[in-house]
C-alpha cells in the first residue's frame, strides 16, 4: 500500500538525521548509508521533484502557480507508490491561494513531526544560513518568512512558507487533518531506541528493535560528520561551513546572550510550554 508520510520540521530540527536513519533501516548494505544518496526520502519542495512529475518546468511558473499544482503532484506520487513514501517537508502546513492544502489528505498516511528547542534552533539556523543570531531569532518570529522566495533567483528548491517557528509547529500539530506523530529532537538524542521505534511503529512499516538499533548505530552524528568532512553534503547551504555542525542539546547556553534567549522565549513561550521546553514556573528545560 502506497501513500506519503511527511517528515515535517522547521529547519535544523533533526529531519535529515531521521532520513539517514531511514536509509540505514531500509538499506540492503552492511555499511552506513551515504548522506548524498537520500533519494528514497525526497524533499517535497525540490524543484527536480516538481519538474519530473508536472510535465512543465517550475521556472516557467509563478510561485502561486507552483503552489496550485503541488497538491496534484503529491497526489500523483502517492498514487504511483507501491510502498510508503517518506518525503521531507520544511513548509508549514498551509493552503495555496485557492484555499487547497499543499499536502492533500487523500495522499497522506500521516506525518512524523520533529520539533527541537527553538533556543537551539536559533543558533543552528544561523550557522546554516550565514546569519547572525539576532537575524535568526527575528526570522523565527516572522509570520511571513519563507525559504527560497526570491523570484529573481532560480533556486534548487521551490518557495516554502515557514511562518514563525510557533506557527509552523501549530500548523502541523493542531491543524493538519491526518495522524501526526511528534518526535522531540531531545528525545531522539537522549532516548534514541524508544523514540525512533515510536516513529517506525507509527509508520506501519515492519522492523524489529534489533534492526532499529543497527540503523541508529550506522546513523551516528560522528558518522554523518565524517562523511561530510570527507566529501561534503549536497544539501548544505553555500553559507554554511558544515551541515552537521554539532547536533548538541543545550548548545544555546554557550552561544546566546541572556537578552537573545529572552527574546526567543518571549516569542514562543506558549508552544515551548506545550512541548516541555519551559517548566511549570517557566524555567528553561534543556
Amino acid at each position: 500500500m502506497g501513500g506519503i508520510i511527511w517528515l515535517a520540521s522547521y529547519p535544523k530540527s533533526g529531519n535529515t538525521w531521521f532520513r539517514v536513519f531511514l536509509a540505514n533501516l531500509r538499506g540492503k548494505e552492511d555499511g552506513p548509508a551515504q548522506i548524498n544518496n537520500l533519494n528514497d526520502t525526497p524533499i517535497a519542495g525540490a524543484r527536480g521533484v516538481f519538474d519530473d512529475e508536472a510535465g512543465i518546468e517550475a521556472s516557467d511558473l509563478t510561485t502561486d502557480e507552483i503552489d496550485r499544482l503541488r497538491p496534484e503532484i503529491y497526489g500523483q506520487l502517492a498514487a504511483n507508490a507501491d510502498e510508503i513514501l517518506f518525503m521531507k517537508v520544511h513548509d508549514a502546513y498551509a493552503l495555496n491561494n485557492e484555499n487547497i492544502p499543499l499536502f492533500p489528505e487523500e495522499a497522506t498516511v500521516g506525518t512524523i513531526y520533529i520539533i527541537r528547542n527553538p533556543l537551539d534552533v536559533a543558533i543552528s539556523f544561523a550557522h546554516h544560513s550565514g546569519w547572525d543570531y539576532n537575524t535568526s531569532i527575528s526570522r523565527m518570529a516572522d509570520e511571513n518568512f519563507a525559504f527560497y522566495g526570491k523570484p529573481e533567483r532560480l533556486h534548487k528548491q521551490l518557495r516554502q512558507k515557514l511562518l514563525s517557528w510557533s506557527s509552523h509547529v501549530k500548523s502541523w500539530t493542531q491543524q493538519a487533518p491526518f495522524p501526526v506523530c511528534v518526535l522531540r529532537y531531545e528525545d531522539m538524542k537522549q532516548k534514541p531506541a524508544e523514540t525512533f521505534e515510536k516513529a517506525i511503529r507509527f509508520s506501519g512499516v515492519e522492523y524489529g528493535r534489533e534492526a532499529i538499533l543497527k540503523a541508529l548505530k550506522l546513523s551516528s552524528f560522528q558518522e554523518l560528520q565524517s562523511q561530510e568532512k570527507e566529501g561534503s553534503f549536497n544539501e548544505k547551504s553555500p553559507s554554511a561551513q558544515l551541515f552537521f555542525r554539532k547536533g548538541e542539546v543545550g548548545a544555546w547556553r554557550e552561544e546566546l546572550t541572556k537578552k537573545q534567549a529572552g527574546q526567543v522565549i518571549h516569542d514562543h513561550a506558549e508552544v515551548m510550554r506545550q512541548f516541555g521546553y519551559l517548566g511549570p514556573n517557566d524555567e528553561i528545560i534543556y
